[in-house]
């Protein structure tokens, strides 16, 4: 198994895919890693770029969904093709700069304490339109509220877990703007980091705020109550040998 897999949910994106690998084959350099772009419908010749970046760079692998299942899918699906024990995601149209990544996998790749989960990036003076900015504000103040997950910015591409923590998560459409939350709920601790953000340079957004603040509100309180109902005790293996002997002691 390598270190790391870095996992690029893309819908649209052919101009973006050449800059966006080329950027993480340059950030994740030092460490052994596979790239994987999920094609999440595209109607473009976004997997035909990937398969030249792959000619080019020889760890690229491309997935591809026959028809758009959304983000979350989009990830899920490349963090079950992985062969790296570390994730790392991004954005797909190139507004988080690759250059970031070493600030989310070289934290789980030196934790010796087994409790660091996940590492989620936060954005810094973001290069969005002010009513994205807004509407972003908004939801992630709503988040905070109810959730009380400690993090002001849930809805950065940028983050890096555990691939084995983050399969055990139970799976819904658009979980990837809860991770936090869910990895506290399952015990891990969570790293904020701060990261730079930058304008899209091609193509266009797959998002809209409206789109986004609709399925905001019941996804929110499924997770909610995802958070109260988790599990309350782990179960710790004793040795029935050692237990034995005391017994007869």
């Amino acid at each position: 198994m390598i270190d790391l897999s870095v996992v690029i949910p893309m819908k649209n994106e052919e101009a973006n895919v050449e800059p966006l690998l080329e950027g993480i084959a340059q950030a994740c350099a030092e460490v052994s890693h596979e790239i994987l772009v999920v094609d999440d419908g595209s109607e473009d010749g976004t997997g035909t770029a990937a398969g030249r970046m792959n000619a080019r760079l020889g760890n690229v692998r491309l997935l591809a969904h026959p028809r758009s299942a959304g983000q979350s899918a989009a990830i899920h699906s490349g963090v079950l093709a992985a062969r790296g024990r570390i994730i790392c995601t991004l954005d797909g149209d190139g507004q988080n700069p690759p250059s970031e990544l070493p600030k989310l996998f070289e934290p789980l790749l030196s934790d010796d304490t087994g409790r660091l989960g996940l590492v989620a990036g936060q954005r810094v003076a973001r290069q969005d339109t002010l009513s994205k900015r807004w509407a972003s504000k908004f939801a992630n103040g709503l988040r905070g509220w109810i959730l009380k997950d400690g993090t002001r910015d849930t809805g950065c591409g940028l983050k890096g877990f555990r691939r084995d923590a983050f399969l055990a998560l139970p799976y819904f459409d658009h979980m990837h703007r809860y991770l936090p939350a869910l990895f506290r709920r399952d015990g891990w601790e969570v790293l904020l980091v701060d990261v730079s953000h930058r304008e899209r340079q091609a193509g266009q957004s797959n998002y809209s705020n409206f789109r986004r603040a609709i399925v905001g509100i019941p996804d929110l309180i499924a997770v909610s109550w995802l958070i109260r109902r988790r599990k309350k005790a782990r179960p710790e293996e004793r040795d029935l040998a050692q237990q034995d002997a005391a017994r007869h002691d």
